[in-house]
């Protein structure tokens, strides 16, 4: 986890202006200790000391919206998984008061109560509002004390005058304040809000593990096309990594805090974040808009949304590379009329740049010999060449710089293996030509297009895959760096020298990148927002 990234605990309550310039804008969690206790509710709804009575007679005649799944005690957010149910107020406080009687019972009491129903448990209205469920199926999750969309929905809006919205947050517009209440143990499944988000703990414990934003592809969120599109889709219990490969990553991005009575945690929109409640747990959220969503024209929508798919392309492609990112945009193909990009990459700082035979211009004005490479380069070049004649199926590997003819080979067209790979680790071209250094790079294919011109027209035409494309106009990108502007126009004129058509050589390079970058396009939006576009339509089963 970086260290921009890690939760900060704070003792003091900050002032409106702290909280906005120095956590809100920084779009990362902090826990407040000490945040409810001056509130009526912190005292009147505790548990331990009459707060169910209290509460029963304050709002005991109020019906809410109950959460019921039989996945209990996991209540996943996907709509497919759970249901709402009408519910008394007051059935509820039955079932947390029968709770109670079971702990104060023994230390086992409370298992048991989990196993077997017990003939006496509070059953008025339960036939009506739950049918045969369990109550430890219920869970009173996001009951509107307040909502700014819809006033009628606030059904337990006398609950308002025992909670004070936290000073920091006056100059919020608030879209909802909601109450959360469990009789037993809960867990809650990951998910991000669209809203920046305030959780108070009034009575009981909460453990939250949250996840920012940039692990979205490791949580495998629902399609963002799907009703319950903020939720992951990894089951809390047996995640089965055949399925959710990447979800194997999730623990080193994920962070985890423990709410008492008191505390409150502030989590930014965005953020995932999974939620384990302890038994009879009461907490209170604030939700109200971001600034940076708030204040985004709508008009610009568009334009915003090309260019974050544009960064995460970008980092898609370095990661495809499987090697530190060395460009933020597509790299240039080369200094012979073709653009350059505004964001091209620099190479790493310690490539070492001596060499201690003759300069790449010497060299092309002398005729670039076999016997002036060293060692690792003539290495790198006959194995390029090998592979590259094995791609083409033009004759043993063993003779190849032994005997090279300028003559075309005949039927090219059936003799071509097209290749379509994607990652570095899959193509041996690609990982040689990612492997050389600058120098050694620009001497390799110098004396590839002075000593096999024809290989290396194959190589460009015929054996370059996506990602050797990719991997080849980086490394131009990086010798460019590392050259004089005249060393540089006499490589790009012998390199492209070779072909009969340089126009042809451009194309295939990039078509080459295109290709590249559209398979990291389509990774990202299987990643981020499940979205395949070569894979079978969604069922509406």
């Amino acid at each position: 986890m970086e260290e921009s990234l890690q939760i900060r605990r704070l003792t003091g309550i900050p002032s409106p202006e702290e909280f906005t310039s120095r956590i809100e804008h920084k779009n990362v969690p902090a826990v407040f200790s000490g945040c409810t206790k001056e509130w009526k509710a912190f005292s009147k709804w505790n548990v331990s000391n009459g707060g169910l009575d209290y509460l029963q007679e304050l709002v005991g005649s109020s019906v809410v919206e109950a959460m019921l799944s039989r996945s209990a005690p996991v209540f996943y957010g996907d709509i497919r998984s759970h249901e709402r149910v009408p519910l008394p107020f007051s059935t509820f406080i039955g079932f947390c008061k029968d709770l109670l009687q079971y702990e104060d019972d023994g230390p086992n009491s409370i298992s048991q109560l989990r196993k077997h129903e017990p003939a006496g448990l509070a059953t008025q209205h339960i036939d009506y509002a739950l049918g045969e469920e369990s109550p430890k199926q219920i869970y009173l999750a996001q009951v509107p004390i307040m909502n700014t969309e819809n006033e009628e929905k606030s059904q337990l809006e006398c609950l308002r005058d025992d909670i004070e919205t936290p000073a920091f947050l006056e100059s919020k517009v608030l879209a909802s304040v909601n109450l959360w209440m469990n009789n037993a143990r809960t867990r809650s499944s990951t998910h991000y809000d669209p809203h920046h988000n305030l959780l108070c703990i009034i009575t009981g414990c909460k453990q939250v593990v949250l996840w920012p934003p940039s692990a979205c592809p490791f949580l495998y969120p629902l399609p963002v096309y799907g009703e319950s599109s903020n939720h992951s889709a990894i089951p809390l219990e047996n995640t089965n990594f055949s399925l959710y490969p990447r979800a194997k990553s999730i623990d080193e991005y994920s962070q985890k805090v423990t709410l008492h009575a008191g505390d409150a945690v502030f989590i930014p929109e965005g953020w995932f974040h999974q939620v384990d409640s302890e038994d009879l747990t009461i907490a209170i959220n604030f939700w109200w808009r971001s600034d940076m969503m708030s204040s985004m024209p709508e008009h610009m929508d568009g334009y915003y949304l090309r260019r974050i798919l544009k960064r995460l392309t970008d980092k898609e492609m370095d990661r495809m590379l499987s090697r530190p990112s060395i460009t933020k945009g597509n790299s240039v193909l080369g200094a012979s009329g073709q653009s350059s990009s505004d964001n091209a990459g620099r190479c790493d700082e310690d490539l070492s740049l001596n060499h201690q035979k003759l300069g790449g211009k010497e060299k092309l004005e002398q005729g670039f010999s076999l016997h002036e490479l060293e060692p690792h380069e003539l290495r790198s070049l006959r194995e390029l060449v090998s592979l590259v004649h094995e791609c083409i199926n033009c004759q043993p590997a063993g003779n190849i710089l032994a005997d090279q003819s300028d003559s075309r080979e005949e039927d090219d067209a059936n003799k071509i293996v097209k290749t379509n790979l994607f990652n570095l680790e899959d193509d041996p071209i690609a990982n040689i030509v990612w492997n050389l250094q600058p120098r050694a790079f620009q001497n390799v294919f110098l004396s590839m297009a002075h000593n096999f011109p024809r290989t290396l027209e194959a190589f460009v035409l015929h054996a370059l895959s996506p990602v050797g494309v990719e991997v080849l106009t980086r490394k131009f990108e990086q010798m460019d760096q590392r050259i004089t502007p005249d060393e540089r126009s006499q490589f790009y004129q012998k390199f492209y020298s070779v072909f009969d058509n340089q126009f042809s050589a451009m194309d295939i390079l990039l078509n080459g990148k295109e290709s590249f970058a559209c398979q990291a396009f389509n990774n990202v939006l299987v990643q981020y927002l499940q979205i395949n576009l070569d894979g079978p339509k969604p069922s509406l089963e």
